[in-house]
C-alpha cells in the first residue's frame, strides 16, 4: 500500500492535535469493522466563523493523516461554508488514499460534521444541509461507495 507524500507528511506531523477544553462543538465517530475512532473539537466565532480546530484519533497512519488535514481545512471557515468538506475533498488534498483507507476520510468528514451538529444543538441553529451524525460509519458504508 502506497501512500502520498501528504498523507505521510500528515501522519508523521499532525497539526491540530489535542483537544479544545470550552469547544462549541465535539464530533466523534467510529468505525467497528476497523476499530478507528476521530474526535473533532471546534471553537466557532460569534459570527460564526471556525477559529480553531482539534483532534484526538485512535486508528491507523490515514486516520490520523485525514483528521489532521480535515482540521486545517475547516480553520477560518464559516459555518456553512464547512460543510463543503467533503471526505472526496480530504481525499484530494492529500493526493489520494488507497482504495482500502478510504473510509477514513469519510471517518474525517462525520467527524467534523457531527461537531457542526453539536454546535448547532447547543446553539439552537439550524444549519442548511447539516444532517444528525452517524456514530459508526460502518452503519452506512453505501453513503460512500
Amino acid at each position: 500500500m502506497l501512500y502520498s507524500e501528504k498523507v505521510m507528511d500528515h501522519f508523521l506531523n499532525p497539526r491540530n492535535v489535542g483537544q479544545i477544553d470550552d469547544a462549541s462543538g465535539v464530533g466523534t465517530v467510529g468505525n467497528a469493522r476497523c476499530g478507528d475512532i476521530m474526535r473533532v473539537y471546534l471553537k466557532i466565532s460569534d459570527n460564526g466563523v471556525v477559529e480553531d480546530a482539534k483532534f484526538k484519533t485512535f486508528g491507523c497512519g490515514a486516520a490520523v493523516a485525514t483528521s489532521s488535514m480535515a482540521t486545517e481545512m475547516i480553520k477560518g471557515k464559516s459555518v456553512s461554508d464547512a460543510l463543503s468538506i467533503t471526505n472526496k475533498a480530504v481525499m484530494d488534498a492529500l493526493d489520494g488514499l488507497p482504495p482500502v483507507k478510504v473510509h477514513c476520510s469519510c471517518l474525517a468528514e462525520e467527524a467534523l460534521h457531527a461537531a457542526l451538529w453539536d454546535y448547532a444543538q447547543k446553539n439552537d441553529l439550524m444549519i442548511e444541509g447539516l444532517k444528525p451524525p452517524v456514530s459508526d460509519i460502518g452503519d452506512h458504508d453505501e453513503i460512500y461507495a
